[in-house]
């Protein structure tokens, strides 16, 4: 049977207190196995707040990952902003490691003047650096919405290929917004069956398309039919394959619940 992980992309609105242990907790408490930390806003979380969130989720067998910041832009002509980004990068490994985390999810950059065969070789470059700093946890490099930004799954198994300390982190909606509202998911995960385990997002997004098969991500929404979960539960359960999805709409546990019935409707026992 497959390791299926469910959480929220943060804190529970529910939960009790604003801190990240209070957060774990009530995840526990709702029946959820999995939670990311978000320091999209920059990494404030101390080594040892994060020891102590790790010792919390290890008790509660409560799976945990960690977002980067958002301002990452690795292929930035400025070096001064690339090299912010490597540092933002670095510091959220070790908080990440801390806390014993599985992985953590990194928005790249942007093309910028770049094609893609150029501003692949450069990330390649970027993360084979970057790798020296990681110990268990690996760096998982997201799946982007837009056109302007890097970050096809192409793009990042070629730079998982020649860094093995990287690993895809799929955005369900994102890859689904960038098509112009399109997904397919047997195809998607052919692509990354090589990966023991796959840590993923997954929300509804409104998104901007102005021709076929190309579109631009808007904002995330609760999880609907833009793009459809159940479709993705059948094709993992038939796959039996270990994944954590991490619920990144606006109403955190409420989706990852939401996706938790939707698995145990298709018959699966958490």
């Amino acid at each position: 049977m497959a390791v299926i992980r469910l959480g929220p992309a943060g804190i529970p609105i529910s939960a009790k207190g604003g801190s990240s242990v209070e957060g774990v907790k009530r995840c526990a408490e709702l029946g959820l196995n999995a939670m990311e930390l978000e320091f999209v806003r920059g990494v404030k979380m101390s080594i040892d707040a994060a020891k102590e969130v790790g010792a919390v989720a290890k008790q509660l067998d409560v799976a945990l990952s960690v977002h980067a910041p958002y301002f990452i832009n690795l292929t930035s002509a400025e070096k001064a902003k690339a090299s912010a980004s490597e540092r933002m990068i670095i510091d959220t490994l070790s908080r990440a490691s801390a806390m014993d985390a599985t992985v953590i999810a990194v928005h790249a950059g942007w093309y910028g003047k770049m094609k893609s065969e150029e501003a692949t070789e450069c990330m390649k470059e970027k993360f084979l650096k970057l790798a020296k700093f990681s110990d268990h946890v690996k760096i998982g490099i997201e799946t982007t919405g837009r056109m302007s930004q890097w970050g096809t799954v192409d793009e990042i198994l070629q730079v998982c290929k020649a860094v093995p300390q990287c690993v895809p982190v799929i955005d369900w909606a994102h890859l689904y917004a960038r098509a112009g509202g399109q997904i397919d998911y047997p195809a998607v995960l052919d692509k990354v069956k090589r990966f023991r385990h796959l840590h993923c997002h997954f929300e509804g997004i409104k998104f901007s398309s102005k021709a076929p098969g190309t579109g631009n991500e808007i904002s995330h929404t609760p999880i609907n039919h833009h793009p459809p979960f159940e479709p993705l539960a059948k094709e993992i359960l038939k796959r039996k394959i270990d994944v954590t999805i991490i619920a990144e709409g606006p109403t955190l546990e409420a989706d990852a619940l939401k996706m938790k019935r939707i698995f145990e409707r298709l018959g699966h026992k958490f």
